[in-house]
């Protein structure tokens, strides 16, 4: 156990590096992910050849991985998009809905009693989104794609879970992201005559940046993630990357200034965030403690 919560809290430093990146790189949305899912892809398929270890196994139909590699994809443009229309810090903390979320999808697919605790914490998060947003609308529209961002995102765990019993982790995440990106390559035409961009190959700069996404804060943060799964619930797994804003926010405010963009509200908000999750990391090591 004290394992998968150390794969796991290394997972979400990486991912809280991803709003970062996201701003620092210059291309759109849209194409930010696509061309994170294309160097990861390249990255899993060299694995995949050369270490024979890595390729995993799996009993169940592919096509349903390659579903939830679509929603992921999904999930990360409008993740992406929050961060555009709004700023990272507002991105990241909109991200911390995916418990809420959670709460009420898991008990849907996994036919589990729904646990009220889970949906009291849920419900806190979201109180301290809303904070964020009645103190400050000018970030609306980010965080509408925020939220929305979440919700996919607490699909995509919950999926992820129920597909761990059919698949090795190391061969779901090839097949979900490689699924994610001939989703992504599909959708991505229309998704440019809609949200037109000037440039759509990246410069050097921008590369670099890609890679680092793409290697550390998506293949190696997704196995971790993974593997932490299979001892720890869905729920604990969204919740705990709550701190993801708080890694993130932290960095934004060093990169970009951003604590000068945002007002009281934000800090109320992300006060009750953070309790949040110390409440659920302490009910999860009682109950292990028994």
């Amino acid at each position: 156990m004290k394992k998968a919560f150390l794969q796991l809290h290394v997972a979400v430093i990486l991912a809280g590096l991803t709003g970062v990146l996201g701003r620092l790189i210059t291309l759109n949305e849209g194409l930010i992910v696509w061309y994170r899912l294309f160097f990861t892809v390249i990255v899993l398929w060299l694995m995949w050849l050369v270490l024979p270890g890595t390729r995993g196994s799996s009993k169940g139909p592919l096509w349903k991985v390659y579903l939830a590699g679509g929603i992921v994809a999904i999930h990360w443009v409008l993740f992406y998009g929050s961060i555009k229309y709004a700023n990272v810090s507002i991105g990241l903390v909109c991200f911390s809905a995916v418990g809420f979320f959670t709460s009420l999808i898991d008990p849907l697919f996994t036919k589990r009693r729904l646990d009220p605790w889970e949906l009291v914490l849920g419900v806190m998060v979201m109180i301290g989104i809303y904070l964020i947003f009645h103190f400050d609308q000018s970030f609306k529209t980010g965080i509408i794609l925020g939220v929305i961002s979440s919700l996919l995102a607490a699909l995509f765990t919950v999926i992820n879970k129920i597909l761990l019993k059919e698949h090795d982790a190391r061969s779901l995440t090839h097949h979900e992201l490689t699924g994610g990106w001939m989703i992504l390559s599909l959708l991505l035409p229309i998704y440019l005559y809609l949200f037109p961009h000037r440039e759509l190959i990246p410069g050097i700069s921008d590369t670099g940046w890609l890679l680092v996404l793409s290697i550390f804060c998506t293949v190696l943060a997704f196995n971790l993630s993974l593997e932490a799964l299979h001892k720890i619930s869905p729920f604990t797994v969204n919740l705990s990357y709550n701190l993801e804003p708080v890694y993130g926010i932290l960095l934004a405010f060093l990169v970009y200034r951003e604590d000068r963009e945002l007002d009281r509200g934000f800090y109320y908000g992300i006060s009750i965030i953070i309790f949040t999750v110390i409440l659920q990391s302490w009910r999860v090591w009682k109950k292990k403690s028994y």
